[in-house]
C-alpha cells in the first residue's frame, strides 16, 4: 500500500478546506472521493470521473452555504472546520486486493477521529471496505438506496464487486439490519439472491411495495436508535432525475421521496455515514445527473452534520 493512499483533489467539494484525512477535526464531515476498487474484468472504472464532476457542480453552489436550505428545514451553514474535503483514494488496476485495503484504511481512521465520512463514488464496489470498517467499531443499520439489490455471490470470479456489495456487508458481525429501497424491473438478481437476501434478513422495499405502502413504512422499516449509513446508488432514483447511469430502469424514487425517506430515517436514527456511487458523467444529460447528485451530496453533508451536532 503507497505511504500516502490519498491523492489530491484540485476543487473542492463546496470550495471548503482541503484537510488530509489524517488531520480531520472531530465531528467533521469528511468529502473523500473513491474513483474505483474491484471492477469486473469485461468491465471498466465507469464511474472514475463521478468524484471530480460532483465537485466541479459544487462550485456554483459554494457561496450559498448558509442560505436555508428547506430540504433539511434549517440553515445549510458548515465552517470549514465541520466540512471539510480529503482528497480521493488512490485507485490502482493491478492491485484489487490493496485498493481494498486502502479504503479500509482511510475509513477507520476517518471514524477514528470521529468524522462523518461524505463518500462521493466511483462504482458499487468501494462501499465494500468502507462499509467493513463501520461494521468493525460498531453495531449500524445499513440503508440501501439502489434499483438492485446487489446480492450475487461473485461475477465473472469475482466476489468483491458491485453486484455483491450487500451480500459482502451482510456477511459483516456489524451489520444488524439491512433495508433495501428502490429495487425494480430486471437486474443480476436471480431468484435464489433475493430468497437468500430475505433468509438473511434483509428488508426489501421494492418499488411496488412503496407504492403501495408508502415512504412512512420504509421509513418505520428502519430500527430507532442504532446507527446508519445511507447507501446510495444514484440508479436508485428514476432516470428522469438522474440519468448518468449504466442501466437506466423507469419507475425509480423522485427526488423529492428520498428526501423524506432521508428527513425521516434522520429522525430516527443518526445517521454516521453518507455514500454516493454509481453516477456515471459520461452518460449524462444536460448536466442534469451531476446537479441533482451535487444536491444530493449537499443534503447528505447536511443530515450527517445534524447527526453529529456539528
Amino acid at each position: 500500500m503507497p505511504l500516502d493512499p490519498i491523492s489530491r483533489a484540485s476543487e473542492t467539494f463546496l470550495g471548503c478546506e482541503a484537510v488530509s484525512f489524517d488531520a480531520v477535526p472531530r465531528g467533521a464531515v469528511a468529502v473523500i472521493g473513491i474513483p474505483g476498487a474491484t471492477p469486473y474484468p469485461s468491465g471498466s472504472l465507469h464511474s472514475a470521473s463521478a468524484p471530480a464532476m460532483i465537485r466541479a457542480a459544487s462550485a456554483r453552489q459554494a457561496a450559498r452555504r448558509g442560505h436555508y436550505d428547506f430540504d433539511l428545514g434549517r440553515a445549510s451553514a458548515w465552517s470549514d472546520r465541520y466540512l471539510v474535503d480529503c482528497g480521493d483514494i488512490v485507485f490502482d488496476p493491478g492491485d484489487f486486493a490493496g485498493n481494498r485495503a486502502r479504503i479500509e484504511a482511510v475509513y477507520a481512521a476517518l471514524l477514528a477521529r470521529g468524522a462523518a465520512p461524505l463518500l462521493l463514488g466511483g462504482d458499487d464496489s468501494v462501499q465494500i471496505p468502507a462499509l467493513k470498517a463501520f461494521a468493525a467499531r460498531g453495531e449500524i443499520t445499513i440503508l440501501q438506496i439502489d434499483a438492485h439489490i446487489d446480492w450475487r455471490e461473485e461475477v465473472e470470479g469475482e466476489r468483491f464487486g458491485l453486484s455483491s456489495t450487500m451480500r459482502r456487508a451482510s456477511e459483516f458481525a456489524g451489520v444488524k439490519a439491512l433495508v433495501q429501497v428502490g429495487a425494480r424491473g430486471i437486474g443480476s438478481a436471480r431468484e435464489t439472491d433475493v430468497s437468500e437476501a430475505r433468509a438473511a434478513g434483509a428488508q426489501i422495499i421494492d418499488m411496488r411495495t412503496l407504492r403501495e405502502k408508502g415512504i412512512s413504512h420504509a421509513v418505520q422499516c428502519v430500527p430507532a436508535g442504532r446507527p446508519v449509513v445511507v447507501c446510495l446508488d444514484v440508479d436508485g432514483l428514476d432516470p428522469s432525475v438522474v440519468p448518468g447511469v449504466l442501466g437506466r430502469a423507469p419507475g425509480g424514487l423522485g427526488y423529492g421521496d428520498l428526501v423524506d425517506l432521508l428527513n425521516g430515517v434522520a429522525a430516527r436514527a443518526p445517521i454516521i455515514g453518507f455514500n454516493i456511487v454509481e453516477f456515471v458523467p459520461e452518460e449524462d444529460i444536460g448536466g442534469l445527473g451531476a446537479r441533482t447528485v451535487c444536491r444530493l451530496a449537499m443534503f447528505g453533508a447536511g443530515l450527517l452534520a445534524g447527526s453529529t451536532g456539528s
